[in-house]
């Protein structure tokens, strides 16, 4: 039973890899090949499905909230055909997160790492040093595999991308994301359902790094929905913890 409850979060999804799709809810552009093969779809057995990164070929990393206690998790294939639901040996979440923190809209450690049971054959991405500083229209590119259309679940499943400016007063605990063609205002490119836990990369010079993770998106003037502005939770307080559970389950990272 539960295995069909995560077939059916699947299925909505499967019908889009055989339609165009440019970019993240609001349009835009396509991400680059080394982003696209490191971010994963995953799904779980309430129906719930996020965004997820290969930090190593055993090891992904996503959002907190993703992995809900007594729910069964796995990874999509969609590189196989037709695609196939990967198993997951085991799951850890920071610590220090608390749900009810990001359910009042305050920040909170919301990074969870995932171990597939075997490895895939694709090129990880790198993590950005703990030290990276973020200014203020500073642009982070967002690679989700999320919905494409608010509310239509068959838009989702291809990764696309958004660069979108930092805005707001950036710091430790959290990052706002804005679209600056339009700045909240009216709908834009942004964050979705299904883009939770997506990696926010920074072009550091040698390459671009993950900086954070997507926590949350609002619809514009921040009400409800999608294409407004997009949290992320940046990786500079939990990097030691990542590295350090990563390390512990055998990843060379």
């Amino acid at each position: 039973m539960i295995h069909e409850r995560i077939r059916l979060a699947v299925a909505a999804t499967v019908l889009t890899l055989m339609q165009p799709s440019f970019a993240m809810v609001g349009g835009g552009g396509t991400p680059s090949p080394a982003a696209a093969g490191a971010v994963v779809t995953i799904v779980g057995s309430h129906g719930n499905s996020c965004t997820g990164t290969l930090i190593a070929r055993d090891v992904v990393l996503t959002a907190a909230h993703c992995i809900a206690p007594g729910t069964t998790t796995k990874i999509v294939d969609y590189k196989s055909q037709p695609p196939r639901l990967l198993d997951i040996r085991r799951t850890a979440v920071h610590p220090r997160f608390e749900m009810q923190s990001l359910l009042a809209h305050r920040a909170t450690a919301d990074v969870a790492l995932l171990q597939l049971a075997s490895p895939l054959p694709a090129q990880p991405a790198a993590l950005g040093g703990a030290l990276m500083p973020i200014t203020v229209g500073m642009r982070l590119t967002v690679v989700g595999m999320g919905v494409a259309v608010a509310g239509d679940g068959r838009s989702g499943g291809v990764a696309r991308a958004a660069s979108l400016a930092v805005t707001g007063r950036p710091g430790t605990l959290q990052i706002r994301l804005v679209d600056p063609s339009t700045n909240n205002t009216r709908a834009g490119l942004g964050a979705c359902t299904g883009d939770s836990g997506a990696p926010a990369f920074l072009d550091s010079g040698g390459g671009a790094v993950i900086a954070g993770v997507v926590s949350w998106s609002t619809g514009p003037n921040n009400a409800s929905g999608c294409g407004g502005l997009t949290g992320v939770t940046p990786l500079a307080l939990y990097r030691d913890w990542i590295l350090k559970t990563a390390r512990g389950w055998g990843a060379g990272i």
